[in-house]
């Protein structure tokens, strides 16, 4: 008898879902303060909002360890366990890379948040929002999958568009500012928000992977 049909027999953990759930949760939580910090755009609020963003980074890395526990102890899971392992990992790191970008705020404090941070901010909430709604699904993963998947492809998009945001940052920043350590401040500012959405467009590979294997 096939290791396939056992398993389709056995009861599988449903507390995984939770869990990915509340990481889903942690990120959107972490993104719209990261909106809220740069269209503020001073000192004092920033190190208020890194302190708030902070605390989702925390509550993270423990629903992220709670899953790697859970793991550890369960016999059955809903999907393989290193892509489990994988998907947790990666949600957690969009919050740890949000944290990042609300540090170099504060230990930067640069003379003037620039607009595309903002615009920025703001794609990497629509992805946020992209990866809650595809988790929300994957416990009904073969009745949602297509639905799924257009989540996944729309990150691809809300990537792109975080890219083109960047690159005219850049271009911008570079005809523009004539302060040699602003711009090292605000590339390294504005880096760190890209690549948050670099590792979104990550969960929704993990996601497609998974797609595939059981949908």
């Amino acid at each position: 008898m096939n290791n396939s049909f056992l398993n389709s027999l056995t009861p599988k953990e449903p507390k995984f879902f939770p869990l990915l759930k509340q990481m889903a949760d942690v990120m959107f939580v972490a993104s719209n303060l990261m909106i809220e910090n740069v269209e503020k755009g001073d000192h004092e609020s920033a190190i208020e909002y890194n302190k708030k963003i902070k605390e989702q980074e925390k509550i993270g890395d423990t629903l992220s360890n709670k899953v790697f526990d859970e793991l550890n102890t369960t016999f059955i899971t809903p999907f393989d366990r290193e892509d489990i392992h994988h998907l947790a990992n990666r949600l957690d790191d969009v919050t740890d890379r949000i944290n990042s970008c609300s540090k170099r705020i504060v230990l930067y404090n640069p003379k003037k948040i620039p607009q595309s941070a903002v615009e920025l901010a703001k794609v990497l909430r629509e992805c946020t929002v992209c990866i809650g709604k595809a988790v929300d699904e994957l416990d009904v993963l073969k009745k949602s999958s297509k639905k799924i998947k257009a989540y996944c492809i729309e990150l691809h998009d809300l990537e792109n568009q975080a890219d083109d945001v960047y690159e005219q940052f850049l271009i911008d920043l570079f005809e523009n500012e004539k302060d040699a350590i602003e711009v090292i401040k605000l590339k390294e500012i504005m880096s760190e928000l890209e690549k948050a959405t670099d590792v979104a467009e990550q969960v929704g590979k993990i996601i497609q992977t998974i797609i595939v294997k059981y949908a």
